[in-house]
C-alpha cells in the first residue's frame, strides 16, 4: 500500500493520462489489468492507486517502488512495453513522472 512520507524511502511515480470519456472505462481495464497480471509482480513495487476526474478525461495513476531502477526495468520489460503500445491506442497521451516527497500533512 502507498505511503506518502516524507520518511519513507521509495520512488514515487505518478503517471497521467489524458482521454476521452468513451475510452476511460477501457484504459481503466487495461491499467487494472496491467497492475493486477503484472506491474504488482515486480521487483521493487510497493503500491499503487488509480484515480479518475469527474469528467472521465484524466486518469493518474501513483505508484511507489523501492528505488527508481526498479520501476525503470519494469518500463523496459518486453510485457510492459507491449501493454504501453496498447495503453497509448486508448488514450490522447501518458507521461510517467518520477517524485520525491518533500512534504506530507495528515
Amino acid at each position: 500500500m502507498p505511503t506518502i512520507s516524507k520518511t519513507n524511502a521509495v520512488q514515487t511515480v505518478i503517471t497521467t493520462f489524458e482521454m476521452t470519456p468513451g475510452t476511460c472505462q477501457d484504459l481503466l481495464d487495461a491499467l487494472e489489468d496491467a497492475y493486477e497480471a503484472f506491474i504488482s509482480k515486480q521487483p521493487g513495487f510497493v503500491g499503487a492507486g488509480l484515480h479518475v476526474n469527474d469528467a472521465q478525461t484524466r486518469i493518474a495513476s501513483y505508484s511507489q517502488w523501492e528505488r527508481r531502477e526498479d520501476f525503470q526495468a519494469m518500463l523496459r520489460s518486453e510485457e510492459m512495453r507491449v501493454r504501453n503500445r496498447h495503453l497509448h491506442e486508448l488514450c490522447r497521451s501518458f507521461e510517467p513522472v518520477m517524485y520525491d516527497v518533500v512534504a506530507s500533512f495528515p
